[in-house]
Parts: structure tokens; sequence; C-alpha cells
């Protein structure tokens, strides 16, 4: 799903609209590029909104991470002292992330299409929490490790998760709750 409005022309991606009904002036929330998947939050909250999105604020986002290969302690070391990365032709040095090896998510379903299987070649999971929002940040920190990103899902912002949440589904939060969970 493309988590923008409005389809775009020829595709047949679905798009936040196709979810339902949201006011002419609801905003998403830190995209996911349409290879990914997971938590997106959608406002109205102009404030919310800048909030979320300068990095003055540095909110933490944590993903759960599929990566080609058998990841080693040195890879996790180096991404939770911050990696180089290539954005538009500039180098730069991610912050610091949270990052650990973790078991497979039980609670995660399948994902459709299912990433590329590969029997010669195994794949491991990695837990990575991030406070900056470079243009497809977590995949490039992945591969400047030397493990490319199969599957990429936001798990949570702050601490609102997605777990026990079924894809596709909407759940309405006041704004005092988002506060509370997010600040």
């Amino acid at each position: 799903m493309l988590s923008q409005f409005t389809r775009e022309e020829g595709s047949s991606k679905k798009c936040l609209s196709d979810l339902g009904s949201f006011p002419s002036d609801a905003y998403p929330v830190g995209r996911l590029d349409g290879d990914s998947e997971g938590l997106l939050l959608i406002t109205n909250d102009k404030s919310l909104t800048d909030r979320l999105l300068n990095p003055k604020y540095k909110h933490e986002r944590t993903y759960l991470v599929q990566v080609e290969g058998v990841v080693s302690n040195k890879a996790i070391n180096k991404l939770c002292s911050g990696v180089e990365i290539r954005i538009r032709k500039s180098t730069i040095i991610t912050a610091p992330a949270k990052a650990k090896l973790i078991d497979p998510p039980e609670w995660l379903p399948e994902r459709h299409p299912p990433v590329r299987y590969r029997a010669t070649i195994p794949t491991s999971w990695i837990e990575l929490t991030i406070s900056e929002g470079k243009n497809r940040q977590v995949r490039r920190m992945t591969a400047a490790v030397g493990f490319p990103t199969l599957r990429l899902v936001r798990a949570s912002i702050g601490t609102f998760s997605v777990k026990n949440v079924l894809p596709d589904q909407i759940k309405e939060i006041s704004g005092k709750e988002l506060m509370e969970k997010l600040f």
C-alpha cells in the first residue's frame, strides 16, 4: 500500500483512501516506501506532524528488519555506532542506533507478496531503533554493514506499536492518548 491518499496514475497499488474516509486535511506522518510495511500515523494536527517530522525532536522509531545473511556482532556494533551512507550524492554518518539480533517475530503475518526466498542463503532479523528519518535510511544502513534488507516493518513510533494489529487495520485515538504515547 502506498502511504498517500491518491493513487498514482496507472497504478493498481492500494493507497490510504482505500482504507476509508479521512478528513480532507489529514496527512500521513513518516511515509513508508512501497516495499516497506508497518505502523503509519495519520493526523490533521499540523503541530503534531511538525513535531514528528522535524529532526530536532529526535523521536524514536523501531523497525524489524529481515536481512540477507547471518548478521555478525561486528555489524550490530557498527549500526550502534553510526554508519556511513550515501543519500543524493552526499555521504553522511548516521546517528548511533539501537540494534540487536532478534528471533523471527512470530506475531508478524506473512508478507504478501512474500520476500524472495533462496534456499541456500540464510536470513536474520534485526530490531533497529533510530531517531533520524533520512530517505531509505534503514535499508541503506543494513546494506552499509553488508546485509541487504529483504523485509522492513516499522514496528513502533514512540510507544505506539503494530504488534497485534492486523494489516490495513485503522485505530482511531484521541489527541491526548497520542501525546501520552509519543512524548
